[in-house]
């Protein structure tokens, strides 16, 4: 058994499959003979040929689109990729030890890796970052064949567990179409894309179980308990039996909930609440749609760019989000800026070795560097917005009341000149602000005067809020959404849009736990935005609970010193208002 952090709750039996970071199956693959040797070279060197096409036409794009400097990245990659040692090496594996060009490629990233690890330099490990984006380049083409990298199958009716050190999100959309039954992964916490996709898609995961990929073989018996953030492997009879019917008893309670979707979202005496769904795609949207959302309360932008070689531009993000808008509940959708840096990176728009990504270069701050993409997402978004009845842009980790200004000021101006060009676009779409930097909390009163909406960010709030990275095993605990702490900024941001008027939705992780939205609903907030799967948990939980029943709750909650008070108040609070919801609440 491993102890790692629950991020989606649930419990599932399966099978595991073990991926590497890059390449699929962590298993070298030989050839069936010498014969297919030659073959296989050629097939190696189309992709090394095709990556290399790829990256002179990406070298022109972010250059033309973002700055001679990052395109200079690409032209390092370029260098790689017609490296002779490099390729040689590669074709000698597979001439000599008879190894797929993957898993040839594979094993001489792992000799780099091995060689600079022994080197305490900053350039030399960036050096390897290089190495690796365009050995994964070179691989993703070498994939591109579904008989090369066949799709891992479930044996003996079996759900499939992914079991991967970490997932990345360009993996993340390729495993769209598996039928992934649970995801447990070595790093990463509850804001991860592997923590984001498994709650996207209900399914239950354990992320920062440290080495559990050395203790996991493809095939084996996993058990994924999402809730207490638990792995067995190989579990015996005793064990399994238990988990087992742990799991039937989730499933039967989670098809119960989805049978809510036509209901109306209130509470047990009649008060109103939307339940909103946080997405990062088109599929996304539409698993909103079905499970009963009243609209999109978050859309990350970021995904598009994310899983793109480049930068994408203003046509290709129109179309994106119009077909999100489109495919929304009642065409509402708040669509978020990009959310860049941190722990998501992409190669076209720079890399900065920084001690604190969380706190550096990241979001805003990242638009703001970059202002010709930004005007291009922003017209983009605008233009999108006249396909929808209710479409709004969200700016993520606003600091201060001139950034505030800024950001309002560039969208006036993009506004005009779409105006002046005669190009369409939605003339109502409302502009918000993401409250996550405690400063913008605190300076709440001024910024209300000069945005449409708030939305909370509960993730980054918490973070900054205790000063401790949310990813990082050895602080992770400080995270904790239920802490006086967290709730008392809560109420000063809550108390001040309603003194306003203002709407304010809450989107963090903390708007889809049973026993924070009960403590939430009592302290006023009347919108939350959750990952799709947990609308029907929500709307069962508010449907079992009274206004003044919440109420009670959260001047509790207001009162009690540490978090320890507060989670044992409230896990008693949940218990005594619907059982059958403990089984979704995680963290």
């Amino acid at each position: 058994m491993y102890k790692g952090l629950a991020v989606s709750p649930g419990v599932v039996v399966g099978v595991a499959y073990r991926v590497d970071p890059v390449f699929g199956s962590s298993e070298p693959q030989e050839l069936a003979g010498a014969a297919q040797v030659p073959e296989e070279i050629e097939r190696f060197d189309k992709a090394v040929a095709a990556s290399a096409a790829e990256l002179e036409a990406i070298v022109i794009r972010v250059g033309q689109q973002v700055g001679a400097a990052e395109a200079a990245i690409f032209q390092g990659h370029l260098g790689i990729i017609r490296d002779q040692g490099l390729l040689a090496r590669v074709r000698d594996l597979i001439a000599k030890k008879q190894l797929t060009a993957l898993s040839a490629l594979q094993t001489v990233l792992q000799e780099y890796a091995a060689r600079f690890a022994a080197i305490e330099n900053d350039m030399f490990r960036e050096r390897l970052t290089d190495i690796r984006d365009v050995v994964s380049k070179i691989g993703s083409h070498l994939t591109l064949d579904p008989s090369i990298a066949p799709t891992p199958r479930a044996t003996d009716g079996e759900p499939l567990v992914l079991v991967t050190h970490e997932l990345l999100p360009s993996q993340a959309i390729n495993l769209e179409n598996l039928l992934i039954a649970g995801i447990v992964t070595e790093v990463g916490g509850g804001t991860s894309h592997a923590a984001i996709l498994a709650r996207s898609r209900g399914v239950p995961a354990v992320s920062g179980v440290l080495d559990i990929t050395a203790h996991v073989e493809t095939g084996d018996v996993i058990v994924v308990d999402g809730r207490d953030g638990l792995v067995v492997v190989r579990p015996d009879t005793e064990t399994l039996v238990t988990y087992r019917k742990m799991q039937r008893d989730f499933l039967n309670i989670r098809t119960r909930l989805v049978r809510n979707r036509e209901k109306a979202a209130v509470s047990a005496d009649g008060a109103q609440v939307e339940l909103l769904a946080n997405i990062n795609n088109l599929a996304d949207a539409e698993t909103a749609m079905a499970v009963g959302a009243s609209g999109v309360g978050l859309f990350r932008t970021e995904y598009l760019f994310l899983t793109h070689q480049d930068v994408p531009d203003e046509e290709e993000q129109y179309q994106h989000y119009k077909q999100v808008i489109e495919a929304s509940p009642n065409q509402t959708v708040v669509i978020r800026t990009l959310d860049l840096g941190g722990d998501k990176t992409v190669p076209y728009l720079g890399r900065r070795h920084e001690a604190n990504p969380f706190m550096g270069w990241r979001s805003i701050r990242l638009s703001f560097e970059h202002p010709m993409m930004f005007e291009r997402q922003i017209r983009a978004i605008l233009r999108a917005g006249r396909h929808g009845r209710h479409v709004a842009m969200l700016f993520p980790m606003i600091t201060t009341l001139e950034e505030l200004r800024h950001v309002n000021k560039l969208v006036h101006d993009t506004r005009a000149k779409l105006r002046r060009e005669n190009v369409p676009f939605g003339e109502n779409v409302k502009t918000g602000v993401m409250i996550e930097v405690p400063a913008a909390a605190l300076c709440i009163d001024a910024i209300l005067r000069e945005t449409d909406f708030i939305s909370i960010g509960s993730n980054d709030l918490i973070q900054y809020l205790v000063a401790a990275d949310r990813d990082n095993p050895k602080v992770a605990h400080l995270c904790e959404p239920l802490s006086p702490a967290i709730f008392r900024i809560l109420q000063l941001v809550f108390d001040a849009c309603r003194r306003t008027g203002t709407p304010v939705t809450v989107c963090g992780e903390m708007a889809g736990q049973p026993r924070s939205v009960l403590a939430l609903f009592g302290m006023g907030l009347r919108r939350f935005s959750m990952s799709p799967a947990f609308v029907p948990t929500v709307k069962e939980l508010l449907a079992s609970v009274t206004t003044a029943q919440a109420e009670r709750f959260a001047h509790q909650v207001l009162q009690l010193k540490t978090n320890e008070e507060i989670r044992g108040y409230l896990t008693s609070r949940l218990h005594e208002v619907s059982s059958d919801i403990e089984v979704f609440d995680f963290g």
